[in-house]
């Protein structure tokens, strides 16, 4: 049997150890592919630290990865040997629950995730469900579509689904692994493109990916600079940082939105104060958690027709 080098967490908060592993074969429905990258993702933390729910341990982590097929099992005819091809944290679904068939397979009941449910791209090959698996064209090189496949797809989706039209102030806050990304896509997608990160050492950076506007989070008022921009019709949290997140909360434009695709363990204090007395609604949803809440005020008297949605 041959064998493949491989980095595995052997138990819950245990250290990366490489080693070596018989090269997996693909069961019915799954296909091998030979990783060429793996993108390195904060939440491969919870595969490491053992905080996911069911995790079987030696565990491989990684679900940003790049590669080709290398060997289908019985009943894959849609993807070919040779095929490029990539696998992010959606790692697969039932197709039988009730979300599966209406089509929402990401909140599958019975979901897989890539490096957590089983052994994932921090190794020389890996065994995917052939539902969980992506095409990746020729134009893109395996280190430039792994990343791709989780903050890209993260920051992407919710841009395009934020309702924000071209010429849109958006504001994207952090400059890592998905505010680097969302900047890109921010700029693409015709927005005037606000970047919002602490320090002026970013500036550089994210003028270069594409940010029209830097605001330092460190040394001015964000929800001030960001009204005098007219408002945001979206703010994209990427860095968890509960206090900035709502820091920025007045600074949306009235139907603004505040989006969070990056996670804090702190919580999220917004006041249901109006900014405006006239008219001043804003919706908070998060990508991790589904939505949080809407908050809705729509009176000529501050303080008063305020609801709180839970959704």
């Amino acid at each position: 049997m041959p064998f493949m080098k491989a980095v595995q967490i052997s138990s819950p908060g245990g250290d990366f150890d490489l080693v070596e592993r018989e090269i997996p074969e693909p069961e019915e429905g799954q296909v091998r592919i030979k990783v060429e990258a793996c993108g390195v993702c904060h939440s491969d933390a919870y595969t490491k630290e053992g905080t996911l729910p069911g995790i079987k341990y030696p565990r491989v982590p990684g679900h940003e990865v790049a590669g080709f097929i290398d060997k289908v099992g019985e009943r894959v005819t849609a993807w070919k040997i040779g095929q490029r091809v990539g696998v992010g944290w959606h790692g697969g679904h039932c197709f039988q629950c009730e979300p599966c068939r209406r089509g929402d397979f990401t909140t599958c009941k019975n979901r897989k995730i890539a490096g957590a449910s089983y052994d994932g791209g921090y190794a020389e090959y890996m065994v995917a469900p052939q539902e969980a698996l992506v095409s990746i064209p020729e134009e893109l090189t395996a280190t430039e579509a792994a990343p791709l496949l989780c903050a890209g797809i993260t920051t992407f989706n919710a841009l395009r689904n934020s309702g924000a039209r071209a010429g849109d102030v958006v504001a994207v806050q952090g400059i890592g692994g998905l505010g680097h990304l969302a900047i890109q896509f921010a700029n693409k997608l015709g927005f005037k493109t606000v970047a919002l990160s602490r320090g002026k050492d970013k500036e550089v950076l994210a003028r270069q990916l594409g940010a029209h506007v830097y605001i330092d989070t460190a040394t001015v008022n964000v929800a001030e600079e960001l009204t005098r921009l007219g408002g945001a019709r979206v703010v994209l949290g990427t860095a968890p940082n509960a206090k900035v997140m709502a820091d920025v909360v007045d600074g949306l434009a009235i139907d603004g939105k505040l989006l969070l695709v990056a996670g804090s363990s702190e919580s999220l204090g917004v006041s249901s104060m109006p900014r405006s007395p006239i008219r001043d609604t804003c919706h908070l949803s998060s990508t991790t958690t589904k939505r949080i809440f809407s908050r809705n005020v729509s009176n000529v008297n501050p303080g008063l027709g305020q609801r709180f949605v839970p959704q």
